[in-house]
């Protein structure tokens, strides 16, 4: 059995929308889960229609150490169990302080149980704080997913988140380790988006090969797109698979169980995905086989009953042509040149033109006008 705290001081990045959503997805392939709420506030609880304080919840197991399993809640969903919360659970705190390993209660009820609880993954919604119900979380938990908003403060508070996770990890748990963190509420049409998934991608390529609990974790490519429909679903009591299974929520959370399982080997059935895979390759190879067999036995049963067709003697080679001899051809005999008469071009005569009367002067004398003859007269 796994248990994986999703945690996240900052408040409304997605936790509970992910728990809830991401164990039915994993219950419909077959992992048997069980779901922890963790959180004062019942979210998780509410998500799934059941009424808060109706019951036993999470308060009576930590204070009451009342066993895990009379406070479940199952038959919700194929494969899906539920253990609810309620406001008291805030007090728990108070009321836990001077017990001595009060941050170890959830595990010792994950852990120390005869006969061992019957499922394959724990998800556990913790609440947006870094108090005692969350190190009891971290103290319970192999590995941590950090759902992650791609804002600049949601960025900020990862810092101190996994600050808390390598002091928990060296105090109090040394097993735990950071097994990815997922993108929530996503918009790949800001430019803020982008530069957070950037920053986040540097930040995690620079902790390989360092003794950090985080060292090995993984930027999930499945990133939950911002959809109405996931912040429908919980005011009917369901789930975005039973809600609307054709919305973008429903896709995006069904690519992240299918990744989910991948990266995390999650157990199917009491059985690890790479023990089904190997056993599914296994098939495969046994089935190629006898394939392989049927057709040898065709062809052999079918050698022996057709009588094997005549030898096809080989054609004789073709001898190459022998090349064509080249035939001179005799250069023709010069032209004479031919001489061409050229015909003088002889202008055709003009008329000359009118001579242009000089302007009178001085020296030439006036010519009589009919106007001075008449004042002659």
């Amino acid at each position: 059995m796994k248990v994986i705290a999703v945690i996240n001081q900052k408040g409304g990045v997605g936790k509970t929308t992910t728990v809830a959503n991401l164990g039915s997805a994993l219950a419909d392939r077959g992992v048997r889960v069980c779901l922890v709420d963790l959180d004062p506030q019942a979210h998780l609880t509410l998500h799934y229609g059941i009424e808060p304080g109706a019951g036993a919840s999470m308060y009576d197991v930590l204070t009451g150490n009342r066993p895990l399993l009379e406070t479940a809640v199952s038959g919700l969903e194929n494969n899906v169990t539920v253990v609810p919360s309620e406001v008291d659970l805030a007090a728990a705190e108070v009321e836990l302080v001077t017990t001595v390993g009060r941050e170890q209660i959830l595990r010792d009820h994950l852990r120390v149980g005869n006969p061992p609880l019957p499922f394959d993954l724990v998800l556990i919604d913790c609440p947006p704080s870094l108090g005692l119900l969350t190190l009891n979380a971290l103290a319970a938990a192999d590995e941590v997913l950090i759902p992650l908003q791609a804002q600049f403060l949601a960025l900020q508070g990862l810092g101190k988140l996994l600050e808390t996770v390598s002091l928990v990890q060296r105090r109090i748990n040394p097993p735990l380790r950071v097994g990815g963190v997922v993108l929530c509420m996503y918009e790949s049409n800001t430019k803020l988006s982008g530069e957070v998934v950037a920053d986040v991608t540097q930040f995690l390529d620079a902790s390989r090969g360092t003794n950090v609990p985080w060292a090995d974790a993984k930027l999930f490519e499945s990133v939950i797109r911002r959809n109405i429909k996931l912040a429908e679903c919980p005011s009917h009591g369901k789930t975005i698979f039973r809600y609307e299974p054709n919305s973008r929520g429903a896709e995006d959370y069904a690519a992240l169980a299918d990744e989910f399982i991948q990266t995390l080997n999650i157990a199917q059935g009491g059985k690890t995905t790479e023990g089904t895979a190997s056993m599914e390759s296994d098939e495969a190879a046994t089935s190629a086989e006898r394939v392989e067999s049927t057709e040898v036995a065709a062809v052999a049963h079918d050698e022996k009953i057709a009588e094997p067709p005549p030898p096809i003697e080989p054609a004789p080679p073709i001898e190459p042509a022998p090349p064509a001899e080249s035939i001179e051809t005799p250069p023709a005999p010069p032209t004479e040149p031919t001489l061409v008469e050229h015909t003088p071009v002889v202008d055709a005569p003009t008329d000359p033109a009118p001579p242009i009367d000089a302007p009178p002067t001085d020296d030439t004398p006036p010519q009589e006008t009919s106007h001075d003859v008449e004042k002659a007269e």
